[in-house]
C-alpha cells in the first residue's frame, strides 16, 4: 500500500514547527497525534510506526516538539494538539475521532489529556496509546504524575498500553502498575508486552553513535512494529486490525 508523507508546520507561540503527516488512499477517517519521546525534535524517530499505522488506513501526525525548553515542552504539546484536533475538525467537519499516541515521555504527555480532561477544555481522546511510557514522574503536557491522576471518569475512553519485556530504559512495571490502575477504576484498559526493548516496540534500533533510534533492517525487529500499529489501530475496535 502506497504511504504519502507529507510536512506541514503547527503554530506554537509567535512561532512554528514541523509536523509530518501520512495517510493512505485507504484512510477511513480516524487520525492519530503522535508524540515522541524527549529526545528534541524527533519526529523522524516515529516514522517506521507512522508508516505501519498508516497502512492500517489511519492518518497519522507526528509533530516535532522540544523538551528542553524552560516548560519542558508543554506550550509544543499542547499547540500540537490543537493543531491536531483542529485537522480532524477539517476532515470531518466535526470533532471526529482522533487518537492520542506518545511514545517514552509522550506516553505519558498522552495520558493525562484523557484523565484531565478539565486541562484540555474538556476535551477528551477518542483512545490513548500508551508506548513504552513511565507513568510515575510529571507528564510533559501538564505536570500531574499521570498514576496519581486516575479516578473514576464519568466515560472513560479506551486505553492500551504496550511495553517491552527488555527495556532497560523505562522499566516495564510502570505500564503493569497504570495497567492495574485504570482496571480497578473501570477503565477499558489492555496491557501488551511484546520480548523486545525500548526501541524494538517503535520497529527500530537504538544506535549509540547516532544517539538515537533508527529504523531497522532485521524483519523481526519490524514485525514488533507493526504489532503496536495493530494495537494502535484495534483501539477502537476491540481486537487488532
Amino acid at each position: 500500500m502506497r504511504i504519502t508523507t507529507r510536512t506541514a508546520r503547527y503554530a506554537t507561540g509567535s512561532d512554528s514547527k514541523l509536523v509530518d503527516i501520512y495517510a493512505s488512499e485507504q484512510q477511513d477517517g480516524r487520525c492519530v497525534l503522535l508524540w515522541h519521546g524527549m529526545g528534541p525534535d524527533e519526529r523522524d524517530v516515529m516514522a517506521p510506526l507512522a508508516q505501519e499505522i498508516a497502512r492500517l488506513g489511519l492518518t497519522v501526525l507526528v509533530p516535532d516538539w522540544r523538551s528542553d525548553q524552560a516548560d519542558e515542552g508543554r506550550a509544543h504539546l499542547t499547540d500540537s494538539l490543537r493543531f491536531g484536533r483542529d485537522y480532524v475538525r477539517d476532515l470531518s467537519g466535526e470533532d471526529g475521532q482522533l487518537i492520542l499516541a506518545g511514545w517514552s515521555a509522550g506516553a505519558g504527555a498522552a495520558m493525562v489529556a484523557a484523565l484531565q480532561p478539565e486541562l484540555f477544555e474538556g476535551w477528551r481522546p477518542t483512545a490513548v496509546i500508551g508506548i513504552a511510557g513511565g507513568y510515575r514522574f510529571p507528564a510533559r503536557t501538564t505536570g500531574t504524575v499521570p498514576l496519581h491522576a486516575i479516578g473514576p471518569a464519568a466515560a472513560p475512553v479506551p486505553v492500551r498500553l504496550v511495553h517491552g519485556t527488555a527495556d532497560t530504559i523505562v522499566p516495564g512495571d510502570s505500564s503493569r502498575e497504570l495497567h492495574e490502575a485504570l482496571l480497578s477504576h473501570g477503565w477499558d484498559s489492555e496491557l501488551s508486552e511484546p520480548a523486545t526493548d525500548h526501541a524494538g516496540v517503535l520497529g527500530c534500533v537504538y544506535d549509540p553513535g547516532a544517539g538515537r533510534c533508527l529504523p531497522s533492517t532485521e524483519p523481526s525487529v519490524s514485525d514488533l512494529g507493526r504489532e503496536t500499529a495493530r494495537v494502535v489501530a484495534g483501539a477502537l475496535t476491540g481486537k487488532p486490525a
